[in-house]
């Protein structure tokens, strides 16, 4: 965790089998010790991006004195899969600082707009380093036998046992 403040990595998965196979993706946004914070269970076809908008508005810290929770991070680490113009703007318009790499495919349509396509993001690479904690998050959720092979037939029920899995972290710590 930084030492200014909240530091979040959202990232998805597709562990688990749903009705149509091999195709359910945990999402979730972790501290940065790994916690988890926000879990959310969608359809694997389904894109990563899109989801980033719903972890972020179930986010909910409460404070340890008194005041309103949390729901406002000092950056937010994410792979390329988060990295589109929406997802940059909403967190700029939130205040919130984005440490999420650019797609070379991207770089490349901006690079060939020449002075259209406009300035690349800005990147912290020192930054970017600390994003695996949330893949050691998703190999501690690949521990449990339940949701690592999904025998569940409901997506409510799979979400159940993530949001278990999620409460047991946190009694650990």
């Amino acid at each position: 965790m930084l030492a200014d403040g909240l530091r979040l990595e959202p990232s998805d998965h597709a562990i688990g089998r749903s009705r149509g196979g091999l195709s359910t993706k945990i999402h979730q946004l972790v501290d940065g010790t790994g916690l988890p914070l926000v879990v959310i269970v969608g359809a694997g076809q389904s894109g990563d991006s899109p989801v980033f908008a719903h972890l972020l508005a179930g986010l909910s810290v409460p404070r340890v004195g008194p005041g309103r929770p949390r729901s406002r991070p000092v950056a937010v680490l994410g792979d390329k899969a988060y990295s589109s113009r929406a997802n940059r703007a909403m967190l700029r318009r939130r205040g919130i600082r984005a440490v999420i790499a650019e797609p070379s495919d991207q770089a490349g349509h901006r690079r060939r707009r020449g002075s259209a396509g406009g300035r690349p993001p800005a990147f912290d690479t020192d930054a970017y380093k600390g994003r695996n904690v949330v893949e050691r998050s998703f190999n501690n959720v690949k521990q449990w036998r339940g949701l690592a092979t999904r025998y569940d037939k409901l997506a409510i029920v799979y979400r159940g046992a993530a949001v278990l899995r999620a409460i047991v972290l946190w009694l650990r710590q």
